[in-house]
């Protein structure tokens, strides 16, 4: 598996290395040993799997507190573009976001540290996407940045009128409407 760093520290892409075959490939998807020769000291707890289909963004999402997340995100099937937004408070890129497409042939990860909201939109007919998580879901945890947010500038590729979203994703409060009161983060 390679290790490739992303203009924002912290958040890192994983490229695994396929064995292709004439029955298929067979790849590593996770081991815990290379995470944590990256520096990774997560200890996953919760797997995460959602399917989407073309249009659909999620996002973009977060949990608070002693509740903050980190993720690593795969795609099983299609093709999404997945985007991390830096919260980290004192973090030099802070609103700073990064987008990369995943997708069942490049077989990339992207790991999201804790500090970060995330969110995607699913570029094939259909996705599924798995995640892992280092911390159990809290509802009352759970908080969300305007995917719009003219403050992020974010490219999603798609037309407004061509997305579909939640209610609550079209209802999320901009970056500036709640920061630094709304995110806690445990360093």
């Amino acid at each position: 598996m390679k290790c490739f760093e992303t203009p924002i520290a912290g958040l890192l892409l994983f490229e695994p290395t396929v064995y292709p075959d004439d029955r298929g490939y067979f790849f590593e998807a996770f081991r815990d040993d290379f995470l944590k020769k990256q520096g990774i000291h997560s200890a996953f707890v919760q797997d995460n799997q959602s399917r989407s289909s073309q249009g659909v963004l999620r996002g973009l999402h977060y949990q608070t507190g002693e509740f903050a997340q980190s993720k690593l995100i795969r795609v099983l099937r299609g093709e999404i573009l997945d985007v991390a937004v830096d919260l980290r408070e004192n973090s030099p890129f802070f609103g700073m976001s990064y987008s990369v497409v995943l997708s069942e042939d490049n077989h990339r990860q992207l790991y999201i540290p804790k500090g970060f909201a995330h969110g995607f939109l699913t570029l094939s007919p259909t996705a599924d996407i798995l995640y892992k998580c280092d911390t159990y879901y809290h509802k009352k945890a759970e908080a969300g940045i305007r995917y719009n947010d003219p403050e992020l500038k974010i490219d999603w590729g798609f037309a407004a009128s061509q997305l579909i979203l939640s209610e609550k994703d079209t209802m999320l409060p901009l970056l500036g409407n709640h920061y630094p009161s709304e995110i806690h983060f445990i360093p």
